[in-house]
């Protein structure tokens, strides 16, 4: 009996640490994908010596530009932003009625009171407002070409986990390549990706206590008018 409880004991830790630590998730938006086939067509007649596919490019740098093939992106993202408003409005009115004749009397009064009558207002309005934001990502992450667009230039995407203590950590990247800007080194920066798409993530026991919570998520929501 006590064995038993034993193995139900260590069971359950394995099951809990498997939900408390899951491995990392793969996100199909920015998995790799398979090269292109590079077998000759069934139709192909195959008497002579050269092959269509199975052609080696001996005068030619060896840089992305089939699907399938892999091309380093060096992440060198830095932006800077900032943005003062300072808005001052006054406004003053003033307004005064003199007192009416009454049955050919001035100054005339209306159960003892006078009846003239003045208004002043002010308003005064004075707002100010100032917003800065700076990021900066440096790094590398090795991404597959997907597509090859008709006009030459490559779409390409991947994504790097990596897993560290208690959390994983997710560099995700898709976009569009120009084969001109591939280095030697087959490499390209991520400021000449066209329509670029940068995520960098992190789930686990880092990530959580970053995140606020629901009830501080809602005070601080459009939702709450105070």
């Amino acid at each position: 009996m006590g064995q038993i409880l034993f193995l139900v004991i260590i069971f359950l830790q394995t099951g809990c640490a498997s939900i408390l630590n899951p491995l990392p998730r793969r996100d199909p938006a920015f998995a790799a994908v398979r090269p292109q086939d590079m077998q000759a067509p069934p139709q192909y007649n195959a008497g002579a010596i050269f092959q269509p596919g199975y052609e080696i490019r001996l005068f030619e740098d060896n840089l992305a530009r089939r699907v399938g093939d892999i091309l380093t992106v060096r992440l060198v993202e830095r932006t800077n932003a900032k943005k003062d408003a300072d808005t001052d409005v006054k406004r003053n009115g003033s307004t005064s009625i003199s007192v009416p004749t009454i049955l050919g009397q001035n100054n005339a009064k209306l159960l003892g009171y006078e009846l003239s009558s003045s208004l002043d207002s002010k308003h005064d309005f004075k707002g100010e407002g100032e917003s800065k934001q700076s990021n900066a990502l440096t790094g590398s992450i090795s991404v597959t070409v997907v597509e090859t667009l008709p006009n030459g230039n490559l779409r390409v995407r991947g994504e790097k986990r990596v897993s560290l203590n208690q959390g994983h950590e997710y560099v995700k990247l898709s976009g569009i390549v120009r084969p001109a800007d591939i280095d030697t080194t087959n490499a390209v920066d991520s400021t000449k990706i066209a329509d670029a798409t940068i995520m960098y993530t992190g789930e686990g026991a880092v990530a959580d206590v970053n995140r606020m919570g629901w009830l501080q998520r809602f005070f601080t929501s459009v939702l709450f008018p105070f």
